[in-house]
């Protein structure tokens, strides 16, 4: 197949060229003439599974022949005279045994790190352990690097190395995939060299960029009929530019590095690397622009010299659009815009960018027009819905059993799968607003019980919901039993409480993935030792993030979303190389928290700089396609972004050659931009709508108000809407799922105190010791935040002595008749019914009343109350007609508010100017009002502050209106 050559056979293809194509067609041209078994002699070694597959269907698509034998680096076949090698360590098994290691460290060294990172370490030092195995570093050479500074925090790193020295010990008997992976190629090597084959070996689609891979390709290289075929090679780079990358410390993130340092590798120089066929990228005009602007940073000088000389710049950047979006929402639907259109024409788009956060937006923007991108990356199985199940699951172990935690679970679609999911989900939504209506933070035996109690029918999946969710927080145990119990339990929830067929749960493409993961981790358990339930559900999540799942859904066939890697693999018609900013793409190097730069380059270990490098071939290569978007968000995050240092460079050498039109290139594609980022913004521009009038509703006379409370009259006169939605819609805001320590709790839970002070008190314990021992215990029952108990305690301690004081003066005139007194009063001419509750009554020696209302915030004014808040007022006209039954017709002596705030008050009610009968007929006069068909429930009608907010706001469209807007009137009678 080859010609006798005394150098390694080393090829390249150029960029702009669809790689798989080319490598294909170049082996049927080499093999034009000779018998069919020839091809099916040459061995083909590719360096992916998608290449690969790439490659068979080429090959598929005709004619028919013998193909060649396809097979990936990472997986070679030994063949029947290679000695045995004994087969890897499971990655998962390695994994767990670190995680061990790891803990047991921690535990007895305590100061070295802290626990919550325990799985971050583990993983952490199996991808170095990984890494050494793979460049073939023992851990003397990194023990023994020369470092001047003996910091405390290399010798903590020491102390982890120290723990997986014993992995390099015995390789021979358990290797790990990466040292068994050089075992195979170092022994392939050494038979090569005695034997070597005579058919033709090609190792096609690799950089060379790990260790063990190289040593491939030097293998491979040496071979009679061995040859490489690299991918993006940059055959416009002259041998200035290949001088330039001889330093890895600045030029390790050069997208042509890796090929420099195999050329060296094999004795090569740059004109060595031959055309692998006739190709020739698609605008090699843009392909040497790109090799120019992408030299190393420490010669950029060489744009002076060279730039002058390159081709025609419009020609470059003809088919390149720069979309710079002011957001990356706008950049996300420009996008889908073109990728939409690209679907209308019929040719092939796809979507490259690292930033998962964009493909999302991006795929949710296109099922505006029902189109389903193929996305290759799929969904993370921890956010599918299995995953998911499972981990809320887990959490059950190690955290307190909440409402919030235990309806997330009742509404996951996997829960009740098995069978009677409509009545589940009945009961799930009744047991959500019987925990809202009764503030339920932690659900309990007894408070579930007590919902079946008010629930016929659902005593047993109340039974069920016990037994799978309440006492299942558990102490330290093997990973085995872990497992055991968790797939139990999860099992129970996805069958139900009246079990008919199989779950949901292991069904579909993500429930098969979730129960191959869950099989692979129980089969290896037993090198997890054991753990507490937290470091369980953090591991269990971790190893769930480490797979993937496909997009159920029929994807679209030409609108595609790519990882980075994928553009070496397929041709597209149009490349959106998105999310071009720095820290995205490329993504800044992870921190190492073993080894600085210089330490790995003296130990032969892999520079962060490497996968930067990578990226930016992955660029280079995509850049030059026919068509390409380049696309960046000038914003993330409400912060400035920086633009990649690729797309930065480019730019900056555009802009310095304006003899050969490089700022009018460069403008042409920035406006192509701008007029898809105008049609964005045409896209999401809303429609014209006339803003609400202030409503003023007139409902029908069979539907007024036949009841009220004193508390909503106060509402009635400020805000009419209010009352209208409330008590005539009966419309009203959800409870909250969890209490929060809001005014209206601190009110109910002080009436409280002060009410059980009272009444359970005689009078020589009218204590302020003994109020707050009182004070202590309802807080504790009603206040489950311990903060917020420590400072309402702290209110009632610094008042409590002035409330006895003042209680005691209460008592000598009068004493308690009634607490929480309940009351109503009829207005029988109108068919009216006034309702109350008196926080307290008490009856003087003269047979008169005096009413009390505790106020946690400031008591009304006098001015306040004759006007607006007419609660204490009513109460005393209520109780002056009977209305608190059994206390009797009384004559009002006294209406007073108690203040309980900072500056505790008493705030007598205006009785002197407003009496109980003039009162009372102003009450009168007002229903009789709003009982009249033409009387509107204005809303917002004299709000106290324009601040103040109503629940109904919404529901009224305030903020399409404001005070100053009249009311309109809306005739309800026959709606």
């Amino acid at each position: 197949m080859f010609e006798p050559s005394d150098k390694p056979r080393v090829f390249g293809i150029p960029l702009g060229v669809d790689f798989p194509r080319a490598l294909v067609r170049g082996l049927s041209q080499r093999h034009e003439g000779r018998p069919p078994e020839a091809l099916a002699r040459t061995q083909l070694v590719l360096n992916t599974r998608r290449m690969q597959r790439r490659v068979r269907d080429l090959f598929d698509a005709g004619p028919a022949l013998l193909l060649p034998r396809l097979q990936l680096v990472t997986d070679l076949s030994l063949g029947a005279g290679l000695p045995q090698i004994p087969p890897p360590v499971p990655p998962l098994r390695r994994r767990l045994e670190i995680t061990q290691l790891v803990s047991a460290l921690l535990e007895t060294e305590p100061d070295l790190a802290p626990r919550s990172s325990l799985y971050d370490l583990a993983d952490s030092l199996a991808a170095l352990l990984d890494e050494m195995h793979g460049e073939g570093v023992d851990p003397e050479t990194i023990q023994t690097l020369d470092v001047s500074d003996e910091s405390g925090h290399w010798k903590r790193a020491l102390r982890f190395l120290d723990i997986v020295q014993h992995y390099f010990d015995n390789t021979l008997e358990a290797p790990d995939k990466e040292t068994r992976q050089r075992m195979v190629i170092e022994t392939l090597a050494e038979i090569w060299q005695a034997s070597p084959p005579q058919n033709p070996v090609i190792i096609a689609g690799s950089t060379g960029s790990r260790g063990t891979t190289m040593q491939l390709m030097r293998a491979v290289a040496k071979l009679p009929q061995g040859a490489i075929v690299l991918p993006g090679f940059d055959f416009d780079m002259p041998l200035s530019g290949w001088d330039d990358l001889a330093d890895p410390l600045s030029s390790e993130d050069h997208p042509q590095y890796r090929f420099r340092k195999l050329m060296d590798e094999l004795g090569l120089a740059p004109q060595d690397v031959q055309p692998w066929d006739d190709s020739i990228g698609i605008c090699p005009e843009r392909n040497t622009l790109v090799s120019l602007a992408l030299r190393p940073a420490p010669v950029t000088d060489r744009w002076l010299t060279e730039g002058p000389s390159l081709p025609d710049l419009s020609t470059a950047m003809e088919r390149v659009t720069l979309l710079e979006a002011p957001s990356q929402r706008e950049e996300a639907l420009a996008i889908a815009m073109r990728l939409r259109q690209a679907a209308a024409e019929g040719i092939t788009a796809a979507l490259i960018t690292p930033d998962r956060m964009l493909t999302r937006q991006v795929t949710a923007t296109l099922a505006r027009w029902n189109i389903v991108p193929d996305d290759s990356a799929g969904t993370p199985l921890q956010l599918s819905p299995p995953g998911r199940f499972l981990r809320h699951v887990s959490a059950l172990f190690h955290q307190k059993l909440t409402s919030e935690s235990l309806l997330t679970l009742l509404f996951h679609p996997l829960t009740h799968s098995g069978g009677g999911r409509g009545p589940h989900l009945r009961w799930s939504r009744e047991l959500e607003l019987h925990i809202r209506r009764k503030g339920i933070p932690y659900p309990t035996p007894d408070t579930l019980r007590a919902f079946a109690v008010r629930h016929e029918g659902s005593a047993d999946w109340i039974e069920w919901v016990i037994a799978c969710f309440v006492d299942q927080i558990a102490d330290t145990m093997p990973l085995t039993d872990w497992l055991d119990r968790h797939l139990a339990l999860a099992e129970a929830l996805a069958d139900g409480s009246t079990p008919e067929r199989q779950s949901e749960l292991w069904k579909e493409d993500a429930g098969r993935s979730a129960r191959k993961t869950v099989d692979e981790l129980v089969q290896e358990s037993n090198s997890g030792g054991e753990m507490n339930a937290r470091d369980y559900a953090d591991m269990f999540g971790a190893i769930l993030s480490r797979q993937e799942v496909r997009n159920p859904d029929t994807p679209h066939a030409n609108i595609l979303i790519w990882g980075t890697l994928e553009a070496r693999v397929q041709g597209a018609d149009l490349l959106i190389l998105a999310g071009l900013n720095e820290g995205s793409w490329p993504e800044a190097p992870s921190p190492d928290p073993w080894l600085n730069r210089q330490m790995r380059l003296k130990s032969g270990l892999l520079l962060p700089e490497r996968r930067i490098g990578l990226s930016a071939h992955d660029f280079q290569q995509a850049i030059a396609a026919p068509e390409v978007w380049l696309t960046r968000s000038i914003r993330s995050d409400d912060a400035q972004t920086v633009p990649s240092r690729w797309v930065n460079r480019v730019m900056n050498l555009l802009n310095g050659l304006p003899e050969q039109d490089g700022p009018a290139a460069l403008q042409g594609a920035r406006d192509r931009g701008a007029g898809w980022l105008l049609m964005a913004r045409e896209l999401e521009k809303p429609g014209q709508t006339d803003p609400a009038q202030r409503p003023s509703p007139c409902p029908p006379a069979e539907a007024r108000l036949r009841e009220m409370s004193v508390t909503d009259v106060s509402k009635l006169i400020r805000d009419p809407y209010f009352v209208y939605a409330k008590r005539i819609l009966n419309l009203r805001p959800l409870d909250p799922l969890m209490k929060v320590p809001d005014a209206m709790l601190r009110g109910t839970i002080l009436h409280s105190v002060f009410e059980a002070f009272i009444k359970d008190s005689a009078p020589d314990q009218l204590t302020a010791a003994r109020l707050n021992q009182i004070a202590q215990e309802v807080l504790d029952a009603k206040a489950p935040w311990p903060e917020i108990r420590s400072l309402w305690l702290a209110r009632i301690a610094r008042i409590s002595d002035w409330f006895v004081q003042q209680e005691l003066k209460r008592r000598e005139t009068s004493n308690p008749a009634r607490l929480e007194a309940d009351g109503k009063a009829e207005l029988p001419a109108l068919g009216f019914t006034l309702t109350g509750k008196a926080d307290r009554i008490d009856v003087d020696d003269h047979g008169q009343a005096v009413i009390y209302d505790y106020k946690t915030s400031t008591p009304p004014s006098k001015k306040q109350q004759q006007q607006f808040d007419k609660q204490l007022l009513l109460e005393a006209a209520m109780l002056e007609r009977g209305g608190f039954d059994p206390i009797g017709p009384l004559k009002v002596a006294a209406a007073i508010y108690i203040g309980l705030g900072a500056s505790p008050v008493e705030a007598p009610a205006p009785l002197e100017t407003e009496p109980a009968d003039v009162v009372w007929q102003k009450f009168q006069n007002l229903i009789s009002a709003y009982l009249e068909p033409d009387k509107g429930f204005t809303a917002r009608r004299a709000m106290f502050k324009e601040q103040d907010v109503s629940d109904y706001d919404p529901l009224s469209r305030f903020g399409e209106w404001d005070l100053t807007s009249d009311p309109v009137k809306e005739d309800l009678s026959d709606a």
